[in-house]
């Protein structure tokens, strides 16, 4: 449906109010929007915001939602509590892409939400599309004062301006209820329907509906490598794609992004809902063509059945979602019926996060450490660092509880920066203390390795704990080298520069590891302890280890062997030259104190 607004509001420009706390985004949005000639004003807190929005009134206001002090939702529901301020279109960014989230944002005034990191022609599409909005607004608002004077003295010409009127307001009923590029109906509208569908269920314990929750896998990949004229096509393919496969009475929407929504109502059995999905997954396998590309889109779908117990209908949405979640999970490309303990699972991961940020602030993380032994001599010549979480009320945390969760919501990043420089104090600390060069081995995170400061926060680490470089070694896995091949050979030159030496961690357990061994400045292998457990009785795992640590030395790189249990492990590996070892068999890992102790024996007590 072509939209009559844009010949009236065509090209609007206007002032618009930037609010985030991180300053570089502030300078590159401004930038990006002044280019397009609208006056910007940027500010990094809510509390300047809502002074700056008294003074001089914005025509649009971007808001960030996660900020100290008070943050975005309260900003907007300060604003829509105002008069004054309550006319203001809001428009939400954040890097927070839950449903929740998202639902919250429209249900405290929001009129719009982009996900972070965003596409600038998405947020010039939405200013640009609210612009509209108000002066299209404002403009049934002069025909309305019009109408009123001209009521008694022009008649019949009022009769026109009612029709006029009453088409701008359907205009803008549809631009509110409509996504501007595939014209499906939008999540507003998605909401609004689904309260009346949850509703008719409340009533009807027979009624059944499902919805589905649809991403488009790799779409982003299209998006970057084609470009963003290219995705806005592919985006209006799959909508019309997906309508093609729905009965009559069912309905898409498109929730943002390459999300979309589809309520399935009346339905008999909950494998209706499968099938359906299974078709749209059969129609997404063929190609798209677009001008001399062809592309092809897979899509993943989490469902949730309605009338199973649910208490609210965003719910259903959250459900869905997390349905979803674990269909990308098993590998895209599937379908995911939403189980009761995916919200349990959900919440506990919720409470997690929770708590490591409170473990963050409350420094709640100790180091512990594991010694690595020569395996010649048998004498302690370094340790890894290890992390724990002492909680309060859980007592000690092992990292497999914890570490998962962390680096989904990036705090490892601050996990390792504090495990970093507990390590290197404590081993400064016992290199003075028992005259040796011990050496420490840290684990960075792909996270942290990708970041392009990593190097410059080693230096400034070693230099505040005086700490060697080459007392330093940086244990990583294969998965840090995968992730992002040329940010991770860069970051381990600036380490071998400063003299660190690099770790890979795990070796053997992946399947890439070899190609990068001629690639990277490695100088130290670690075996996994798979391949160390039960050593004695499996010979594949022999000759795998002598292969291993064959590799190694002809490529002057050292070997540890990890999870050394036993006297016949340990004198295969002797056997083998392998240079060092750790496990239970010399030591567990130990808190600071404990481990003094052991030096003291392997050392003082000689």
């Amino acid at each position: 449906m072509t939209n009559p607004l844009t010949s009236l509001t065509a090209s609007i420009k206007g002032k618009v109010l930037i609010v985030d706390d991180i300053p570089e985004n502030l300078k590159v949005l401004s930038k990006t929007l002044q280019q397009e000639g609208f006056q910007v004003r940027a500010v990094t807190s809510g509390r300047m915001a809502l002074r700056v929005v008294h003074s001089a009134k914005p025509d649009i206001i971007l808001l960030d939602i996660k900020m100290p002090e008070m943050d975005g939702y309260e900003v907007c529901k300060y604003l829509k509590s105002n008069p004054e301020t309550q006319s203001i279109p809001v428009i939400f960014l954040s890097a927070l892409d839950e449903v929740l989230d998202k639902v919250l944002a429209f249900e405290v005034g929001g009129v719009d939400y982009i996900t972070k990191p965003f596409q600038f022609q998405e947020v010039l599409a939405r200013v640009h599309n609210q612009l509209q909005l108000r002066a299209a607004q404002a403009e049934v608002e002069r025909l309305n004062a019009n109408l009123e004077k001209r009521v008694i003295q022009r008649t019949a010409q009022l009769e026109q301006e009612i029709v006029k009127r009453q088409r701008i307001q359907e205009e803008l009923l549809y631009m509110a209820l409509h996504d501007s590029l595939t014209e499906l109906p939008n999540r507003t509208w998605l909401m609004d329907r689904l309260k009346q569908v949850f509703k008719r269920s409340q009533q009807n314990p027979h009624y059944l509906f499902a919805i589905l929750f649809l991403d488009c896998d790799r779409f982003k990949i299209v998006n970057d490598s084609l470009g963003h004229m290219i995705g806005d096509q592919l985006l209006i393919s799959i909508s019309r794609r997906l309508e093609s496969v729905l009965r009559m009475g069912d309905t898409i929407a498109r929730f943002g992004g390459d999300e979309f929504v589809i309520l399935l109502e009346e339905i008999d059995t909950p494998e209706d809902a499968i099938t359906i999905a299974q078709a749209l997954q059969e129609q997404m396998k063929l190609s798209f063509h677009l001008g001399e590309y062809e592309v092809f889109m897979d899509v993943s779908i989490g469902i949730v059945i309605g009338n199973q117990g649910h208490q609210q209908p965003d719910h259903l949405l959250r459900d869905a979602d997390l349905a979803l979640y674990k269909a990308k999970e098993a590998g895209k490309g599937r379908y995911q019926v939403f189980e009761q303990d995916m919200h349990s699972i959900a919440l506990q991961r919720l409470e997690i996060e929770t708590e490591l940020r409170i473990a963050l602030a409350q420094s709640q993380f100790i180091v512990y450490y594991q010694p690595i032994v020569c395996l010649a001599t048998q004498d302690i010549i370094g340790f890894e660092a290890l992390v724990r979480w002492l909680h309060p009320q859980k007592q000690l945390i092992p990292p497999q509880d914890f570490l998962e969760i962390a680096e989904d919501t990036r705090l490892i990043i601050d996990i390792d920066h504090l495990v970093l420089e507990q390590a290197c104090i404590q081993a400064k600390v016992w290199q003075k203390k028992f005259n040796k060069e011990f050496t420490i081995n840290v684990n960075f995170s792909p996270q942290l390795f990708s970041q392009d400061y990593v190097n410059n926060k080693v230096s400034q680490i070693l230099e505040k704990t005086r700490l060697k470089p080459m007392s330093l070694r940086i244990e990583i896995t294969e998965n840090t080298l995968i992730e992002n091949c040329q940010a991770a050979y860069l970051t381990s030159e600036k380490l071998k520069d400063l003299d660190v030496e690099i770790s890979l961690d795990d070796f053997g357990t992946g399947f890439s590891s070899l190609s990068y061994l001629h690639q990277f400045p490695v100088d130290n292998l670690k075996i996994d302890r798979s391949f160390i457990v039960n050593l004695e009785h499996n010979i594949k795992n022999q000759q795998i280890i002598s292969t291993i640590i064959n590799l190694a030395h002809n490529l002057n790189i050292t070997v540890t062997a990890e999870g050394i249990e036993t006297q016949q492990q340990l004198d295969y590996l002797q056997a083998l030259s392998c240079e060092y070892g750790q496990g239970y068999f010399f030591s567990p890992p130990l808190d600071a104190q404990s481990l003094e102790v052991l030096l003291r024996k392997n050392y003082c007590d000689r």
